[in-house]
């Protein structure tokens, strides 16, 4: 802000008369301190030195205060609570010397008021040099145990081997995918020489390794569509079924490491069970089965039990009957409620399957579904024989549970069903349950469907 003759005259008269640009601004409240000089230069007034103390060098005064006497001080300043200032003038040292004095006393005791001798200018030199020396061969030292470091984790990492592996055994493609990977840190130079492999052994494998990823890429594009028709449910196994069935010989190790390649993901998430247990409503029946879930022909054994799908707007459920022979639903209901009626069309629709003197075991858990005087009235009408799992043991009845592991983790897991009804969600499962028992394939049925599998098993049979 611009200021008066006025006040300018009275800035000067006062720091005239106080010796001080900070004690004038003060007391008037006005300029500031450069402002305050610049008035007081442009006046031709004798500017402000500030008074420095100057520290004699002499044998009774040393430039560099000798222990005694920064203990002296420190006791006085800060044990007898004398002025800082005035001891400071009286041992003729600053008193920013005493305050620096302390704080070493603090830290380090009596070490940190030791006068280190100081050095000469050739000795500052040499030492400089042995300095730099020294920390060149320390960090090419740091430098090489990194790298072995990065070796071990990379061998963890990549060929999936002990972190205590002997590089040495490694084979020449293995170190290549390590030197591969740490390229990007380390000096080709470095990793070789660390791995004992020779340039011309390692660009030699660099060609190989080229050539194979060319392959497998070439392989990937004849994967990607069997992958994308199995609804992206179809593993490494299926995938290499699928191929040997078109007359396609390729290792099930090429057609994985093509998959990774590919990031061609079977989803795995975790799945929340529905329970329909509500007591020990009626009394429970005998394991029969045992967990054996073998079965030499169809409608021998076969599995029930009731799974659920949260949607957007409401939940369904399915009810299927699985045949042990050869692990697909017989038939299935598809409602959602799950309550009585779901369970006894499914068995009303299986038993009509059958054919004469047919009378598989069927086994349940222990939900209330089959134990309510309806589902047992049915079983007796058409002499099916009743099996039960135990109270909370689902390994009783794996088999059913593994089918809809493989239906929820195939079908719905790895699709968006936000903005799909429940309507809409009922024909896209029958479509893949019909899908599942026509055309998927299982490598525990020889690479075939469950329908060619049991279409074989019949055309064998003599008429």
């Amino acid at each position: 802000m611009p200021y008066t003759e006025e006040q300018k005259k009275k800035a000067l008269e006062v720091f005239h008369d106080l010796k001080s640009y900070t004690k004038a601004t003060r007391k008037l409240g006005y300029p500031t301190r450069e402002h305050l000089a610049r008035w007081v230069k442009k006046e031709g007034l004798p500017p402000k030195k500030r008074k420095r103390m100057t520290v004699i060098n002499t044998p009774n005064h040393p430039l560099r205060a000798p222990m005694n006497v920064k203990l002296e001080a420190i006791h006085r300043c800060f044990e007898l609570k004398e002025p800082v200032v005035s001891v400071a003038k009286d041992i003729g040292y600053t008193y920013a010397s005493i305050y620096y004095w302390y704080q070493n006393y603090k830290k380090y005791g009596l070490m940190g008021l030791q006068n280190k001798p100081r050095p000469t200018k050739r000795k500052q030199a040499k030492e400089k040099d042995l300095s730099s020396e020294d920390a060149k061969a320390l960090n090419e030292k740091i430098r090489s145990l990194q790298l072995e470091v990065d070796i071990l984790k990379e061998t963890l990492n990549i060929i999936k081997k002990d972190p205590g592996v002997d590089l040495s055994a490694l084979r020449n493609r293995e170190k290549t995918q390590l030197v591969n990977a740490l390229r990007n840190r380390y000096e080709l130079r470095e990793i070789l020489l660390a791995l004992g492999m020779s340039r011309s052994v390692y660009y030699y494998n660099v060609k190989h390794l080229d050539d194979r990823n060319n392959k497998d890429r070439q392989l990937l594009k004849e994967l990607v569509p069997i992958f994308n028709e199995s609804n992206k449910t179809y593993g490494y196994r299926r995938i290499h079924s699928e191929l040997s069935r078109t007359g396609r010989k390729v290792s099930e190790k090429v057609v994985r490491r093509a998959m990774k390649l590919g990031n061609l993901v079977v989803y795995k998430p975790k799945k929340l069970k529905y329970s329909s247990y509500k007591g020990e409503i009626t009394p429970a029946v005998p394991n029969i089965l045992n967990r054996n879930f073998h079965a030499d022909a169809p409608n021998q054994k076969w599995l029930t039990d009731i799974t659920e799908f949260p949607l957007h707007d409401g939940k369904v459920y399915l009810s299927p009957i699985i045949d042990c022979f050869d692990g697909a639903p017989v038939c299935w209901t598809i409602g959602e409620s799950p309550d009585a009626t779901l369970v006894d069309e499914m068995l009303d629709k299986a038993v009509a399957t059958l054919h004469e003197g047919e009378a598989p075991i069927i086994h349940t858990d222990r939900g209330s579904h089959y134990r309510w005087p309806g589902w047992i009235e049915r079983m007796k009408k058409y002499g099916l024989t009743r099996s039960m799992s135990r109270k909370g043991y689902t390994p009783d009845n794996a088999a059913c549970e593994g089918f809809f592991g493989i239906l929820k983790n195939e079908f719905f897991y790895s699709r968006n069903w936000r903005k799909v009804n429940k309507e809409e969600f009922k024909a896209e499962l029958e479509k893949y349950l019909e899908w599942f028992c026509s055309k998927r394939i299982k490598v525990g049925l020889n690479g075939m469907s469950p329908a060619d599998y049991r279409k074989l098993y019949l055309d064998k049979q003599p008429v």
